[in-house]
């Protein structure tokens, strides 16, 4: 089978989180191609209805299956608030598909037993309590999760008010140190606040970094399965 450069389908609900993971890839697997598949009306519509509809999950999939049919050997979807449709996705689809957080989750249970949660839309706060709930479980730990979700950050953020976004964000890891052994920002949009805080005292985990290690990896076990091994030896 003839060798082939490795190609990764982003998908988006919200250009916020574009940035984040476009730099992420940058440092920690550049020689990745990358496609964007973006509906940001699909944050809007959860913002308003805090439901995700079967309507939400079929554009969902229109996305997905325009990646699929441009070559891509491996799915991320960016967007946190939806990871609880990734796996029902993922089984209609023979590609490599991972979550935007799923990673992140598993690294922070193994990590501590008393995990703070932030997160800026309201529907991403309890899918990741929940998939921190299940993740724990699956590892027969318990764990106690305090979540935080300030809204106003991300409105902030659409309204291009980074400092309003950053403060309210620090602000709250401050909260949460004090009780909490690791925080968890729940989008790849919150990354950037990381990038003007001045000091912690706690573990704070990201997405984009360990997803991105994450998808490359799962799509290379992929192409070596198949015998599709680019010159780097894998995706």
């Amino acid at each position: 089978m003839n060798k082939k450069e490795c190609r990764i389908g982003l998908i988006h609900a919200t250009m916020n989180s574009v940035q984040p993971i476009l730099d992420a890839f940058s440092v920690h697997a550049p020689h990745v191609t990358l496609l964007n598949f973006m509906d940001e009306s699909l944050i809007f519509e959860l913002n308003e209805t805090g439901i995700i509809s079967k309507a939400m999950i079929r554009r969902l999939m229109n996305l997905v299956e325009t990646a699929e049919e441009s070559g891509v050997d491996g799915i991320l979807f960016t967007c946190s608030s939806f990871t609880p449709c990734v796996p029902q996705i993922s089984e209609l689809f023979n590609i490599p598909m991972l979550s935007a957080d799923y990673s992140m989750l598993e690294k922070a249970v193994e990590m501590a037993e008393c995990i703070g949660v932030i997160a800026t839309v309201e529907a991403a706060g309890p899918t990741t309590t929940k998939l921190l709930k299940e993740a724990a479980k699956e590892r027969g730990k318990q764990v106690n999760i305090q979540t935080r979700v300030i809204p106003e950050a991300f409105q902030a953020l659409q309204n291009g008010n980074r400092v309003r976004h950053d403060q309210l964000i620090h602000g709250t890891i401050s909260e949460l140190s004090s009780d909490c052994d690791v925080i968890i920002l729940a989008q790849f949009s919150m990354a950037r606040a990381l990038e003007t805080l001045e000091a912690r005292t706690k573990p704070i985990l990201t997405s984009p970094e360990i997803s991105v290690k994450s998808i490359v990896a799962k799509v290379s076990g992929e192409m070596k399965h198949t015998g599709e091994i680019n010159k780097n030896g894998g995706c």
